[in-house]
């Protein structure tokens, strides 16, 4: 049998440690430090696969305050567009006591409304005019090539779409949360060639109707 070797007592009364007790503990600590980096390094890279099924643009980042008893109460609001660079687009306002707090509330909110839109190609299959409080929008389908002729807010909102050629003009308001909410109106209202009064498919339903009789 191997003797023990006998227990060294520091001065503050622990036990002092043998070099290979500490070799051991230190290998131990970095097999465990280099395990949560392999984790943490996979856990990052699916949060980013996560994240880029969407594309957020941040519209607007004001500071709002409200009169309470206290005093002013200071508060951040966020205007964030969200979208797939394809067909579906959301729009979402919020607060939060700080801007990163009220961007994350402006995300979800976004989210949650997201809108799948019709389109007609590369643009948008036809004109359509709306209004939102004082904002009024104009969008008109465009030819090929000639790209997304808009403003500040409904180029953002576009952008995050798969139209790549479009004309728009605002004509009222130039409140940038009722803009963003009159192109989602616009963009909701699209409706698909294949469905408008008066089409081939239509005349041919028709006609059939009008043979059977």
């Amino acid at each position: 049998m191997e003797a023990k070797q006998p227990k060294v007592i520091n001065k503050a009364g622990t036990t002092k440690l043998t070099d290979e007790a500490v070799a051991a503990r230190e290998a131990k600590a970095e097999r465990e430090f280099k395990g949560r980096r392999r984790d943490n390094r996979r856990n990052r890279r699916a949060a980013e696969e996560t994240k880029k099924e969407f594309d957020s643009v941040n519209i607007s980042i004001n500071r709002v305050s409200r009169t309470v008893a206290g005093g002013r109460r200071m508060r951040f609001q966020a205007l964030v567009a969200i979208g797939n660079h394809k067909n579906k687009v959301g729009v979402g306002l919020a607060k939060g006591n700080d801007v990163t707090s009220a961007v994350q509330k402006a995300e979800r909110r976004a989210k949650k409304n997201m809108i799948t839109i019709n389109m007609n190609g590369d643009t948008i299959c036809h004109e359509v005019e709306t209004k939102v409080t004082g904002a009024h929008v104009l969008m008109k389908p465009a030819a090929p090539g000639t790209g997304i002729i808009a403003g500040g807010v409904v180029r953002s909102i576009i952008g995050l779409t798969g139209i790549k050629n479009l004309i728009s003009k605002s004509l009222g308001s130039t409140n940038k949360a009722n803009i963003a909410y009159a192109v989602m109106e616009g963009l909701k209202q699209q409706v698909p060639k294949s469905e408008w009064n008066g089409t081939k498919a239509e005349k041919k339903a028709d006609k059939a109707v009008k043979e059977d009789k």
